[in-house]
């Protein structure tokens, strides 16, 4: 089959000083890969990639990237499958439109999206647009097993598709892992399919079908940039099940670590191909299993392979002690990122993050002895928090600096499609597809909340500013009277653009939209 996947444009909040950036999409790539070793023509349309510089504003956001009509444009003629893929919820206006016009223009193909979005909310998503069929959960199987199917299905009818969306039903029928319309035209959801247990098998990322250059080169990363950046995976899915984490509807609840010596080799294939020095790893928990992370750890040292490595979106603090850390600073593994996301015992039990503040400290005591940059990262607004919960939070991020962490990252509560709050709250009117929900995690890092994103019952968005303020300042005010020599370093990276930190992103965000404001009145 001649496939061609689309990476979508990105929604970007131009305002805020720590927004979400967009960054190379691992599972696209993932699928593409797969689609290929089982013998697809496969080739990519990266709507950021290409338009790089392309900005325009929609409403209280931008979008990133190549419209939507040039995206059609780009559709190769002899292309059978469309697929898109959409991680978060905020890009689905545009993703929407997308698959509108691709139905338009090329009712002939078979138009297929996936995604955490997707999986979140299927039926919503297949009513509201113009996709054939979705994917839910894992997708390279699932994807594999329907241009199976679908090479199949034209084959009997002489290479006719006919109406694609009209007849899934009669030959994706049995097919796990999907959703479509039957019949009557209604969504029927097949059974989830099995979590893929032998991920080495998966085929690495297809990083040549990418400008993964363009990416590094305008910062579009996860974490903090030390050298040409390229994401990985080196586990995949959670044992936990947080109410406001979307991961057990997506992954399930079980963890699977790939090989460590095959983590490893994708590494020295991107620093030998692309010049890459720093892995942001994108998993949900990579420090679970000690054995697997000093085996990991071990096989870098074993092979003197010079990288940086780092765990940008938070990991389990439970099995970190000295040894763990030694190894962790060694190899590469810098920066951890831990997340608390509340200094209140009673918050993490409402919410089911099972991390103890002793497990936690103990972690940050062996990070900090061993030269670790270490964040930690705080959700305020949770429905049920009171200010009671606010103080413990501001208790514990004062603990935190004087212990040695480097930076908190606070940001306000959201509602995800597919988790337990998500229903909780629209059991009760309180959310749906609408702007303010929709576009909610573009405004987390914003400088203060507002009446519509506010999801707490008892303090206002006012009020959650507030708190947000004293929670950072009483977290650096400690972090740099306690660590003087730290204004120093701070400095000195401002100006080489060396980050060490993700204050010191956040440095070189102000210096560029400072530099680019001047430029543009002279």
């Amino acid at each position: 089959m001649r496939v061609q996947l689309i990476h979508p444009p990105a929604y970007v909040n131009p305002t805020a000083l720590t927004a979400l950036a967009p960054t190379l999409p691992l599972g696209l790539a993932y699928v593409a890969s797969s689609a290929r070793a089982g013998g697809h023509e496969v080739s990519i349309i990266d709507a950021v990639g290409e338009a790089p510089d392309r900005l325009r504003r929609d409403g209280p956001v931008a979008v990133l990237g190549l419209d939507v009509d040039e995206i059609v444009e780009r559709i190769d003629p002899a292309t059978q499958v469309v697929g898109i893929g959409e991680t978060f919820t905020y890009q689905w206006f545009v993703v929407q439109q997308i698959l509108a016009a691709v139905k338009k223009a090329r009712p002939d193909v078979l138009l297929v999206a996936g995604g955490e979005h997707f999986t979140g909310l299927p039926e919503y998503a297949l009513n509201e647009s113009a996709a054939d069929l979705l994917v839910i959960g894992e997708g390279e199987e699932t994807f594999l097993d329907i241009l199976r199917r679908y090479e199949g299905f034209l084959e009997g009818r002489d290479g006719d598709p006919g109406d694609t969306g009209a007849l899934a039903h009669t030959w994706l029928s049995g097919c796990p892992g999907t959703t479509y319309r039957d019949s009557s035209g209604k969504p029927f959801h097949e059974e989830r399919r099995s979590r893929v247990r032998d991920v080495d098998k998966i085929p690495p990322p297809a990083w040549d079908l990418f400008d993964v250059l363009t990416y590094d080169e305008n910062r579009w990363i996860t974490g903090i940039r030390r050298g040409v950046t390229i994401p990985i995976f080196a586990t995949r899915g959670c044992p936990y099940r947080c109410t406001y984490c979307s991961s057990s509807n997506m992954w399930t609840t079980k963890w699977v670590a790939r090989d460590p010596k095959l983590v490893a080799d994708e590494m020295q294939h991107s620093y030998d191909t692309y010049g890459a020095r720093n892995f942001p790893f994108h998993d949900l928990t990579a420090i679970l299993k000690r054995q697997w992370i000093l085996d990991f750890c071990n096989e870098i040292l074993s092979r003197g392979l010079d990288v940086s490595w780092q765990l940008p979106l938070g990991t389990r603090c439970e099995v970190v002690d000295d040894e763990v850390a030694d190894l962790l600073q060694r190899s590469g593994g810098w920066s951890l990122n831990f997340a608390p996301e509340s200094g209140s015992e009673r918050v993490r039990e409402r919410v089911k993050k099972q991390m103890s503040e002793e497990s936690l400290m103990s972690a940050v005591q062996s990070a900090i002895k061993h030269k670790l940059n270490v964040t930690s990262f705080f959700i305020l607004g949770f429905p049920e928090d009171e200010p009671f919960d606010m103080k413990e939070t501001v208790k514990l991020v004062k603990k935190l600096a004087r212990a040695g962490v480097d930076d908190v990252a606070v940001g306000f509560f959201f509602p995800i499609p597919g988790t337990p709050l998500w229903s909780q709250l629209e059991d009760v009117g309180r959310v749906g597809m609408t702007q303010d929900t929709i576009l909610a995690p573009l405004f987390v890092h914003d400088r203060w909340m507002t009446k519509e994103r506010n999801f707490c019952d008892n303090m206002s968005a006012r009020k959650l500013t507030y708190w947000k303020y004293r929670v950072v300042f009483a977290f650096y005010l400690r972090a740099i009277l306690l660590n003087p020599k730290r204004w120093l370093r701070i400095i000195s990276n401002f100006f080489s653009e060396r980050e060490d930190s993700k204050f010191d992103s956040f440095m070189r965000i102000l210096k560029q939209r400072f530099f680019t404001k001047r430029a543009a009145k002279a």
